[in-house]
């Protein structure tokens, strides 16, 4: 199906809406308009408050899930105004709402996602995708990550083994073996990627991230620490697996600090910075060690000091972003639900089993009429 589809993602590290409008066409895809939407610091904060249980009341989520559809529709209409496209040129919007809880390692298992669909879809006139993960859960997956399929639909090449990385508040892979050879895509994720690093600077510094982890690179690395951090039980599960904020937060640093702890913020900063890579590379090696070519993506991308030591560590792969592949690594995770809203159209698969876990291919999403 070629045409104009929209993509909205609101990611782990809950800073904002990323938009980008997809013209797919042929087996491509052009990004033809981006736009963020920051997240106003009064209202990120009630959002990172639900999603770490903290005022997570019945009325408190509705209240947000309705707010944030106002938001998301906003979006979806500045996106389209910063191009010559008009609305009734989309055929529809996917929407990933807003991750609040992510509970698979309980039974049941359960994800909620807000930002009200209808709202978006009556404010827009435009056709709505979203609830994207809860089929795949409800058929024994994980209902995570979702990119991987796009992934392989893009980025896959027939000669060699990428793995795709995405730096969001969560790190995740997609291991993607050679097309010519076959074999099954695998992905998951391998724990946090910026949420910690931000949480903790903004503790300290009261700053959002750390750019170009310039105040991580002023630290050096306390093993005792990076140890602690990952003894963490995640980091020995294999996949498929996924997690959260629920699980990796400003709370989970502090447990695992020191008592009377005496190390200089930069340190601790330094010390997340390095776990990140670790168990990314960790990862990599054991899951994918013929690994030739990493493709970053998510706002971690521009973290240049983290790229560095992602570069160090896995010597003899090389390290690139996605712009290399003409996205632009900010915008590839709402390309990817904008590509799932398009499958969705089609009645073709959102999933795959391989990665989430799922007993099957899905078709993913509810479809909310813009009429």
């Amino acid at each position: 199906m070629d045409g104009l589809f929209v993509g909205l993602m609101t990611g782990t590290s809950i800073d904002g809406i990323d938009a980008a409008l997809i013209e797919f066409s042929d087996k491509s895809l052009t990004l033809v308009a981006s736009h963020y939407q920051p997240y106003s610091a009064a209202f990120r904060k009630q959002l990172v408050d639900v999603a770490e249980s903290r005022n997570d009341t019945l009325n408190n989520v509705a209240k947000l899930d309705a707010i944030l559809g106002e938001k998301l529709a906003e979006a979806a209409l500045s996106v389209i105004q910063k191009s010559t496209c008009k609305t009734e040129d989309i055929l529809a919007i996917g929407s990933h709402g807003q991750t609040i809880r992510h509970r698979t390692d309980i039974a049941p298992p359960f994800t909620v996602q807000i930002g009200d669909p209808n709202i978006i879809s009556t404010r827009t006139g435009i056709t709505t995708v979203a609830d994207f993960r809860r089929k795949d859960l409800a058929e024994g997956g994980q209902g995570a990550p979702l990119a991987p399929a796009f992934h392989a639909d893009t980025f896959a090449a027939s000669d060699e083994t990428r793995v795709i990385l995405n730096l969001g508040g969560i790190a995740n892979i997609t291991v993607l073996p050679p097309s010519q050879h076959g074999g099954d895509v695998i992905g998951f994720d391998t724990g946090p990627a910026n949420g910690l690093m931000d949480a903790w600077i903004k503790q300290i510094k009261n700053q959002s991230y750390d750019a170009d982890g310039a105040w991580a690179a002023t630290g050096k690395v306390n093993s005792g620490l990076l140890q602690a951090f990952l003894s963490d039980d995640y980091f020995c599960l294999p996949p498929p697996k996924s997690t959260g904020r629920e699980r990796f937060n400003i709370d989970w640093i502090c447990e695992n600090l020191p008592t009377n702890n005496t190390l200089q913020p930069e340190d601790i900063q330094a010390t997340l910075c390095e776990l990140t890579c670790l168990s990314i590379c960790q990862a990599i090696q054991n899951i994918a060690p013929e690994t030739q070519r990493l493709i970053v993506c998510g706002g971690g991308a521009n973290n240049r000091y983290l790229l560095n030591r992602l570069t160090q560590r896995l010597n003899g792969i090389l390290v690139e972003t996605s712009s290399a592949y003409g996205l632009h690594p900010d915008w590839v995770e709402a390309a990817a639900f904008a590509w799932l809203a398009r499958q969705r159209l089609q009645g073709l698969p959102g999933n795959l089993p391989t990665v989430t876990g799922a007993k099957k291919a899905l078709v993913l999403g509810a479809i909310y009429s813009g009429i």
